[in-house]
């Protein structure tokens, strides 16, 4: 049986990888620094701290597992851009990569970023758009890349880096854009928002996680871009959620200013995750819209309009 170990497993996207992990009919084992749900019988949870280099090598020595799905990092919004705590997490994810491989483990796929780009590029292609980070974020995401890459070309591991771009859905941090909107229609207050013009690749969490998985068990190497590949403008989005909760007349397009430094055109070049791993969205923008809606609905015991 393979037997995977996931970091990372109470954030956002962790916490849609589980239960795809799980039907896959693996062992799964999760780290958490934070509390963890009961064990059952396939899935496994630990307590450790990553950026504890003792206690991670303990508990990689004590589960030895087969592959290993990296999702653990520091993203807090308005935060994680600049936050000195990146340098930390390249250390630590080497720390937690080399007792894998001492530990005999076969593959190893961790998060990447569309952060790792250059910005200035129309379209972002895995190996011809260049690395050029514009954020300390997205540089230690490419050093991590890198060591990756050589960490493999070292060892009999293989591996895999799935650059993530705007992945959205339950369980998201209130503060990103989606969730920002769907609390303020629910709550009857003015939703504000920049102008909204620049096109984003935005991919509902499931769709993530699947695609993850995907990479996980295929035998595909490098960086692969996890996006839906479909521009859309923001506003677009903004107001599809207001018109969803009819309460279009709150949504208030232009109120905020655009962040320094963002590009107009965002979007993932997917054919190496659709051709090579074999991977398709499940869920399209306005179903995953509304499994966001729903959620923050319940979560919040708002009643969706």
């Amino acid at each position: 049986m393979i037997r995977v170990l996931v970091t990372g497993a109470n954030g956002f996207i962790g916490q849609s990888c589980l239960p795809i992990l799980l039907d896959s009919g693996f062992e799964v084992h999760a780290i958490s620094c934070a509390s963890q749900p009961a064990h059952n019988e396939r899935l496994v949870w630990h307590k450790c701290n990553l950026l504890d280099a003792r206690a991670t090598g303990k508990v990689v020595a004590a589960i030895k597992a087969t592959h290993l799905l990296h999702l653990a990092w520091y993203a807090v919004p308005g935060k994680f851009w600049w936050a000195e705590v990146n340098k930390q997490w390249v250390h630590a994810s080497m720390n937690l990569f080399r007792h894998f491989a001492e530990q005999g483990g076969e593959r190893i796929v961790s998060a990447g970023s569309c952060a790792e780009y250059d910005w200035q590029y129309g379209s972002y292609i895995e190996d011809k758009t260049p690395l050029n980070p514009s954020t300390l974020y997205g540089e230690c995401k490419k050093q991590l890349f890198c060591e990756l890459a050589r960490l493999s070309t070292g060892t009999k591991i293989s591996t895999s880096w799935g650059r993530i771009f705007f992945a959205y859905g339950p369980g998201e941090h209130r503060d990103r854009l989606i969730p920002s909107v769907i609390l303020s229609l629910l709550e009857g207050r003015d939703a504000l928002c920049s102008e909204g013009r620049q096109l984003r690749d935005f991919l509902y969490v499931h769709d993530v996680a699947s695609a993850f998985i995907m990479l996980l068990k295929s035998g595909v190497e490098g960086a692969v871009n996890i996006g839906s590949s479909r521009p859309v403008e923001v506003r677009q989005v903004a107001r599809m959620i207001a018109a969803k909760l009819g309460r279009e007349s709150l949504l208030r397009l232009g109120a905020l200013p655009m962040q320094k430094g963002e590009p107009d055109y965002l979007v993932a070049d997917n054919a190496r995750l659709t051709q090579e791993v074999g991977w398709h969205a499940e869920y399209s923008l306005s179903d995953g819209l509304d499994q966001a809606i729903r959620w923050w609905s319940n979560e919040r015991r708002y009643k969706v309009v």
